[in-house]
């Protein structure tokens, strides 16, 4: 009897005795393989993204030029969720050295745009789409200040993938086309001109062009930095901007700056586990982490309800701190050491009852602000055959931030700054040059010899999912294929019990944590409100890369392909 899974071929000759029975081969518990090579890899949201990353390795590009090449890719086939209107966040592990370095791309408001500004004009609170949620844009920013420390190839080669789809068009794979479209935003100037070009809703296998996106492509690739801070394309956002009713000038873009930061870390079960600080909710992954330290997880079980109830009520409480605490560094201090403590761990983990979910976390005045948040983002990963790794973050905000297209930019304006309090004195209450409490963040492990870059995007899913991931590699001992497609929950809210979850977590779960008052929505299969992720990770002692893909989205992990000698050079 030869066994191929779960099915057989009886070779015995007719009349022999039959041969015993071979117990079948465990049943496959991932979707699809990791990526295995001692070369590069991009893991990204989009395939021809990541394709354009791993030709950028193949062109010699080291990690972080294949991460700005694949970026800049994503912003011309998944325009809805992020691209040159948005933001960046980017962690970068060095190899040779083992130093993890932060970068903060997140924009800053107009100058002129305060809370009295606004009281001025009749405006006492923010439009999420309005022009006033317009920050200026920190991605080509981001990308010129990681070229500079990190890179080794000109804009010209970084952005001519994206520039060639962008001019030649590209057929709309499934899960983009499905959310192609948002119909809220079709009025929205320029919305439907760049993204509806015939007047018809774009279907799958439809090729979609942008020639106006790939020529403010081209106008970086030629000035760099200053070809989107300055000149040309500046002036036509700025005069755009102005002409909705914004504050913005041509300084508030000129003189924006990324910041390089310090990344923020906790431990975990031995591993260490890093996030970029505030404006950034990084902090509520590593409080999570801290808090669920103190529970036994591997004893209870993946996915058990008793593993689950202590996350999800280890989420309400680390967001409840995030939300009270953090805004922007340079306009108050933020306590991230005390957040970080393991004694404050300790005491958060003490008010868990673990018979009976808490409803009352966060006080209630703050909820409504908070749970309308956007989650519109892409996440990738690259990592090169000398194991650097680049693990970052860009976003729009809401599908599409505002929907705004200047005339002749090809790309719409994120919405970040939607959350900002118009209360003064809250760590998130609004001013000129500031940024806001912002919910993208990348994340970086490691321990010994294995390093892994990963994030799973989707707005204040991200902390929670953050959190998961790691209990799935650390807990469960899960490679980082299977520790992203496993059954995740998310709660977007930051009051009440309500929490959403995907129907691979077995019935009878469900049941105990309704028992224990979880309000649960069920969701099937690879649900997109999980957010997706990619990760990468390095195996140091041995020089083997690995990644993972998120099925719940378009993307892939793709090797390098390294250059083999024509055959007759061999001999």
């Amino acid at each position: 009897m030869v066994s191929f899974g779960v099915f057989a071929q009886d070779d015995s000759p007719a009349g022999a005795p039959a041969a015993p029975a071979t117990p079948p081969p465990p049943g496959r518990e991932q979707a699809r393989s990791m990526i295995v090579t001692q070369y590069g890899i991009v893991a990204a949201s989009q395939f021809l993204a990541s394709q354009a990353g791993a030709k950028m390795l193949e062109a010699g590009g080291n990690a972080i030029d294949a991460a700005i090449a694949a970026n800049a890719v994503l912003g011309i086939t998944q325009p809805y969720v992020n691209g040159l209107g948005g933001d960046l966040f980017v962690i970068v592990y060095e190899a040779k050295t083992g130093k993890v370095y932060g970068l903060n791309s997140s924009g800053w408001t107009p100058k002129a745009l305060t809370i009295d500004y606004l009281k001025s004009r009749g405006i006492d609170k923010i439009d999420a789409r309005g022009v006033h949620t317009i920050t200026v844009p920190g991605c080509v920013a981001g990308w010129d200040a990681l070229r500079r420390r990190f890179g080794t190839k000109p804009f010209g080669e970084l952005l001519a993938s994206a520039v060639f789809y962008a001019e030649n068009g590209f057929p709309l794979p499934e899960i983009a086309a499905r959310g192609w479209i948002t119909q809220a935003l079709i009025d929205k100037p320029g919305y439907r001109e760049t993204y509806m070009p015939s007047g018809v809703r774009p279907r799958l296998g439809d090729v979609f062009k942008n020639p106006a996106l790939g020529e403010s492509l081209r106008q970086i690739a030629a000035h760099g930095r200053d070809g989107y801070y300055k000149g040309k394309l500046a002036e036509l956002m700025v005069k755009f901007l102005r002409e909705q009713g914004g504050a913005h000038t041509l300084e508030d873009f000129a003189e924006f700056e990324p910041e390089w930061v310090e990344p923020i870390s906790t431990t975990y079960r031995g591993w260490q586990v890093y996030e970029l600080p505030p404006n950034g909710q990084g902090v509520a992954a590593l409080s999570m982490l801290n808090i669920m330290e103190n529970f036994p997880l591997k004893d209870y079980g993946h996915n058990s309800a008793a593993a689950l109830h202590v996350m999800i009520e280890a989420k309400k409480l680390a967001y409840a701190d995030m939300a009270r605490y953090v805004g922007d560094p340079r306009f108050g201090p933020v306590p991230v050491a005390e957040m970080l403590s393991k004694e404050l761990g300790k005491r958060r983990a003490a008010l868990i009852d673990m018979d009976k979910a808490s409803c009352k976390v966060l006080p209630s005045e703050l909820s409504a602000n908070l749970d309308a948040r956007g989650h519109e983002t892409i996440y990738m990963s690259a990592i090169d055959k000398e194991g650097n790794i680049v693990s970052l973050i860009q976003s729009n905000y809401s599908g599409y931030g505002t929907g705004m297209v200047a005339p002749g930019a090809g790309f719409s304006f994120h919405n970040r700054g939607a959350g900002f309090d118009l209360v003064p004195g809250k760590p998130n209450s609004l001013a000129g040059r500031k940024r806001p409490l912002h919910t993208i963040i990348p994340a970086f492990m490691q321990k010994g010899d294995l390093a892994i870059g990963f994030g799973i995007m989707g707005g204040w899913n991200q902390s929670q999912a953050h959190a998961q991931f790691v209990a799935n590699v650390v807990d469960f001992g899960m490679n980082v294929q299977m520790a992203l497609e496993a059954a995740r929950f998310t709660k977007g809210t930051f009051g009440g019990c309500d929490v959403q979850m995907e129907t691979r977590v077995a019935e009878s779960v469900r049941q105990e944590l309704a028992r224990r008052g979880h309000v649960i929505t069920p969701l099937t299969g690879f649900s997109g409100a999980m957010g997706n992720g990619e990760a990468v990770m390095r195996d140091n002692k041995r020089g083997v890369n690995f990644a993972g893909s998120d099925p719940r989205t378009d993307g892939a992990a793709i090797p390098e392909q390294p250059a083999a000698p024509p055959l007759n050079a061999q001999r």
